[in-house]
């Protein structure tokens, strides 16, 4: 699921009554500038009308605003001087109208096709998204899940965070990760990885040798020449049991999973973390399995560091377990809502990266 960040553009019926700005000041200064004495000329300050109308108004706008300042001034000059009809002093000012709504009516029409230039890319881009990162389905087996993948305001290129969730004869075998950079060559790595792990998750392999041929998948990608600088992946490969209660994990350098409970959040620390998938030719790592408890009742957070290193105005991460403590929402769908909105006002609603996040939660029994 792609969540684009910001506000939408407002639309154009909200912007219109903005237009009585521009207007209502073309009119006070021509009735100033005519009650005025012969030697105060205001004229000048009819070029702010259409130099404000951009903030809210498009090019035909501007040129609306641009005209009906050009008239006023001409209109200006008329009454002021109905012997020389308009005096050298106006036709400068004149000119000087014209020649401003002009090049403010070029600015809109370019900021506007850049906008819409910007506009396709983003839609194209999250098209890929989607395709690449399709949202998980709200239930795995007994497990019910709720996915967000939020995307950076900041530019148009598509990040690397990915998850991905696989059914087994006795679980669910889930990945959630993060690759280093952005743009479709980040894309093509997650949608190796991701590829990898639906084929191998399925099948009987341990999760430590799972974790070893997704690592295989990946390094030949992401060491080949013209790369530039060091590419890897961050991931945390996980293995949750329908019917017992603790799950498995290898973790590869990424953020630890988060268990909530009874509104008191519990990261699940790592003891043995592998270095992140892709860097295997460096060195031969051992896989270390390691488990925690995951009840009826509970949630499961996953996301990647999009999240907490979101910073506010101020430059403070967001504090994941600071701010989720005391929440009670059992449902994925409610948390998952929640914590949307609080780190949006965390960051004033821009991030600088990409963040995915996935919320599991392990139904109680129905007659408990």
């Amino acid at each position: 699921m792609s969540q684009r960040l910001g506000e939408p553009r407002r639309p154009v019926r909200a912007r219109r009554p903005l237009v009585a700005v521009p207007i209502a000041w073309i009119v006070a200064v021509s009735v100033v500038d005519v009650l005025a004495p012969p030697h105060v000329h205001l004229g000048p300050l009819l070029v702010a009308a259409p130099a404000i109308t951009p903030l809210f108004g498009g090019a035909w706008t501007v040129a609306l605003v641009a005209a009906l300042a050009v008239i006023a001034q001409t209109a200006i000059g008329v009454v002021r001087d109905p012997d020389e009809l308009l005096s050298a002093n106006h036709e400068a000012q004149i000119l000087a109208l014209i020649l401003v709504g002009a090049s403010l009516v070029v600015f809109c029409v370019v900021r506007e096709r850049r906008a819409k230039e910007l506009r396709q890319v983003r839609y194209v881009s999250e098209a890929a998204q989607r395709v690449v990162l399709p949202p998980l389905p709200s239930r795995l087996g007994p497990l019910r899940t709720a996915s967000l993948y939020l995307a950076a305001e900041a530019e148009a290129q598509i990040g690397g965070d990915l998850y991905a969730a696989v059914r087994t004869t006795s679980g669910t075998r889930m990945i959630v990760g993060d690759v280093r950079g952005k743009g479709l060559t980040a894309v093509n790595d997650a949608a190796l990885l991701l590829g990898a792990f639906r084929v191998m998750a399925g099948r009987r392999a341990g999760l430590g040798e799972l974790v070893r041929h997704l690592d295989r998948s990946v390094c030949g990608d992401l060491t080949e020449p013209g790369r530039h600088g060091e590419a890897f992946i961050t991931a945390t490969v996980l293995d949750i049991p329908d019917r017992d209660g603790r799950v498995r994990m290898v973790s590869c350098g990424h953020p630890p999973p988060v268990v909530v409970r009874d509104g008191r959040p519990a990261t699940m620390s790592v003891l043995h973390p592998a270095p992140p998938l892709g860097l295997g030719h460096l060195a031969d790592p051992r896989y270390h399995v390691e488990s925690f408890p995951f009840e009826p009742g509970d949630l499961l957070l996953l996301y990647t560091d999009g999240v907490t290193e979101a910073r506010d105005s101020a430059g403070t991460f967001y504090p994941l377990a600071e701010r989720i403590t005391g929440w009670t929402e059992n449902d994925p769908d409610a948390f998952l809502g929640r914590f949307r909105r609080d780190l949006l006002h965390h960051v004033d609603g821009h991030l600088d990266d990409d963040a995915a996040m996935i919320v599991i939660g392990r139904p109680a029994p129905s007659g408990a």
